[in-house]
């Protein structure tokens, strides 16, 4: 095996260290290619590829066809990164269902899979591990619950929801995951979270005390313009620069000035 190739030991060997993983969203071979060239540690095709992509107003109509077609984009790009395929709306709601699913995302390429929920899902996370499939956990904010949430709320402002997450957590690290992701947490939770667990914690909108963090590569290249949620910070803004090329190129065909000399055979 590539000595540089991450995997899950490697992840909770970072959290011992003190070392912070960097993950992010891809849903594309180029994309991959270029995250893992830089050595992001974990690469997640989330199902945020709904809105991301697709073009959804959220993720709940995300398939597992769309998210088995987007694994195997990604997995042809032999990332060195840890390649995990997040697991859509009602396609864990029962065991047996969770390991016939779980099992399409490794035969697309995956090396692990992720699963929203604590507590209501820990049967389901025991029986995919059980099978030899590493889980990514997730609590905190759970886009896939939002109909029955009412919307996408932060998590952690009561005690009786501080102390909820931290049982799904200790519940999930119980049932073997190799690490949990906290969404939308407030920042003092998600650190008294992380500090308790033996397993690595991946942030997102839940403060700098977790042991990594993750992003949807979207919204922290500027791709979406009209929205940019309080958690996303923009390291480029791709929207713009797209936005002048596709331009320029209208403007030089409609002038003759495309193709020139330099683009004819």
């Amino acid at each position: 095996m590539d000595e540089r190739k991450i995997t899950i030991h490697t992840l909770r060997a970072m959290k011992q260290r003190g070392e912070k993983i960097a993950a992010l969203t891809a849903y594309d071979f180029f994309t991959t290619k270029i995250m893992d060239e830089v050595g992001v540690q974990l690469i997640l095709v989330g199902d945020s590829l709904g809105m991301a992509v697709l073009g959804y107003e959220n993720t709940l109509p995300v398939t597992m066809d769309e998210m088995i077609h987007h694994t195997r984009a990604v997995a042809r790009a032999k990332p060195n990164a840890l390649l995990v395929g997040d697991m859509p709306f009602m396609t864990y709601s029962t065991v047996r269902q969770a390991l016939e699913n779980a099992g399409r995302f490794i035969r697309a390429g995956a090396e692990a899979v992720k699963i929203e929920g604590g507590e209501p899902v820990i049967e389901q996370v025991r029986g995919v591990i059980g099978a030899g499939i590493p889980v990514l956990g997730h609590i905190g904010l759970l886009p896939q619950s939002i109909l029955e949430t009412g919307g996408y709320k932060i998590q952690g402002r009561t005690a009786e929801s501080a102390e909820r997450l931290m049982r799904d957590a200790k519940l999930l690290e119980e049932a073997g995951v190799f690490a949990i992701v906290i969404e939308c947490t407030v920042a003092d939770v998600a650190r008294t979270i992380t500090a308790a667990l033996r397993v690595p914690t991946i942030g997102i909108g839940a403060g700098a005390g977790c042991d990594g963090q993750v992003l949807v590569s979207n919204d922290m290249l500027g791709q979406f313009t009209w929205f940019t949620p309080k958690h996303v910070k923009r390291y480029a803004n791709l929207a713009e620069e797209m936005r002048q090329a596709f331009a320029a190129y209208k403007r030089e065909v409609e002038a003759g000035q495309f193709p020139g000399k330099e683009q004819s055979f």
